[in-house]
């Protein structure tokens, strides 16, 4: 069996046939009329009524008449096609008297790096850039950050000022499986999105000490549920979700509260990218799209390849890494990737004190350290670095798929994973 990856340099893989348990993918839908999915989400508001009303409600209250609106937009991590949406939620807005005047868009960074002016531009569109005022959000910029208490658990809550300055507070983004919060979208774009470091080192690092297995794909969870609670104490007013075919087009468009509109997208997702697998393999070999600027981003195929790898076995991680390991995180160069006990003796001594980091160090080591080992594959990551962050590297795939036969043995069975940044693993499950 030949396999592919999706990637420009990367050789095709001749996978033994007697080995092979299959080449598995997220479910293509049909063809579908974008416009009509996204002006049909327009129409239905989950447990909110409908925007116009919300609108008039918040004129209401708001200084002068003019309502100040932020509309919290995801970054180039995440393929939302927010330009295509912003034009219909710009139409609903203006019948309630809001013009492009009163609304900002603020970058939902997390803690990710800050976009360029072409990033900016391709994320919003160029008819958009330049009339619509954008902001990126700063999770290090204690001026523009304001604490609101904290969570019935404890989770301080400490967001970004236009959020809470704003009289409407939406978030645009999209759902697809996630190992911190079960699926992203929903109250996810205000943590992490516009949160504090201290904010998102809580939940992230609750979301460590969770086996992987029941959090990914998993609609109700307690990272989820805190995530929530940070939104609804910052002022979640409504979420636009989309959800995207694997080959990115809109397959649905969720719009209101953000729990239940949240939890109607997260069960589509799931239909979409959950699949059904035979069993658990030796070795998985996986690819991370679309997840690849970066190892910080690429690890989602290390997640969802976890659901298929039996305790033991070898996962092959093929990624380009263009931008290297994280360029806003250098501890995990410094560290490396370790089980939970490890990496919470270097909380416990002071030396990693950004729990965001910590949690991720756990993530992937639970993964390549605890069950089982990693074979790394990217361009953009050197033998040295991968070596040193836990990784064995590789030059090829044919050369990593040679090594993890070496080590489990000519007979061991093979699962391949596409899509592995989204794709979600399913073992007995339809």
């Amino acid at each position: 069996m030949q396999v592919t990856f999706p990637y420009p340099g990367f050789e095709p893989l001749e996978v033994p046939a007697g080995n092979f348990l299959g080449v598995f993918a997220p479910r293509e839908t049909a063809p579908v009329d974008e416009d009509e999915v996204i002006g049909n989400g327009f129409q239905h508001f989950i447990d909110t009524g409908p925007l116009v009303d919300i609108c008039r409600r918040a004129k209401k209250g708001a200084t002068g008449g003019r309502v100040k609106v932020t509309v919290v937009i995801d970054d180039n991590t995440r393929p939302t096609p927010v330009k295509k949406i912003l034009p219909y939620l710009f139409r609903h807005l203006a019948k309630a008297g809001i013009g492009l005047e009163d609304i900002t868009l603020l970058v939902g960074l997390g803690t990710h790096r800050r976009l360029s002016p072409a990033e900016l531009i391709a994320k919003v569109g160029p008819d958009i850039y330049g009339r619509v005022k954008v902001v990126q959000h700063d999770y290090r910029d204690e001026g523009n950050l304001v604490h609101l208490g904290c969570t019935a658990k404890g989770t301080p809550v400490i967001v970004n000022r236009l959020a809470v300055e704003s009289d409407l507070l939406l978030a645009l983004g999209s759902i697809v499986p996630h190992r911190v919060a079960g699926f992203s979208g929903g109250g996810k774009m205000i943590q992490p999105g516009i949160s504090s470091a201290a904010t998102t080192g809580q939940t992230h690092w609750l979301s460590a000490r969770v086996k992987g297995e029941k959090i990914l794909g998993q609609v109700e969870n307690e990272v989820r549920q805190e995530i929530d609670a940070v939104a609804r104490l910052a002022g979640l007013d409504l979420i636009i979700n989309s959800v995207l075919s694997p080959d990115g087009r809109v397959a649905g468009l969720v719009i209101g509260d953000l729990v239940a509109a949240h939890r109607q997208g997260a069960m589509l997702s799931r239909r979409i990218y959950g699949v059904n697998i035979p069993e658990q393999a030796d070795i998985v070999i996986t690819d991370s799209y679309p997840a690849d600027i970066e190892m910080w981003q690429a690890a989602k195929g290390i997640y969802s390849g976890n659901l298929a790898l039996k305790p033991g076995g070898i996962i092959i991680l093929v990624t380009p890494c263009p931008e290297g390991v994280a360029v806003q995180h250098p501890q995990i160069e410094q560290f490396g990737y370790g089980s939970l006990a490890e990496v919470e003796a270097l909380v416990a001594r002071g030396e990693i004190e950004d729990l965001t980091v910590a949690a991720h160090l756990v993530h992937v080591g639970e993964v390549i350290k605890e069950k089982g080992t990693g074979i790394l594959v990217s361009q953009g990551i050197n033998k040295e670095t991968a070596a040193r962050i836990g990784f064995i590297p590789a030059a090829s795939p044919r050369v990593a798929l040679d090594m993890a036969l070496a080590m489990k043995g000519k007979d061991a069975s093979i699962i391949v994973l596409r899509h592995g940044g989204d794709i979600l693993p399913l073992v007995g499950e339809e």
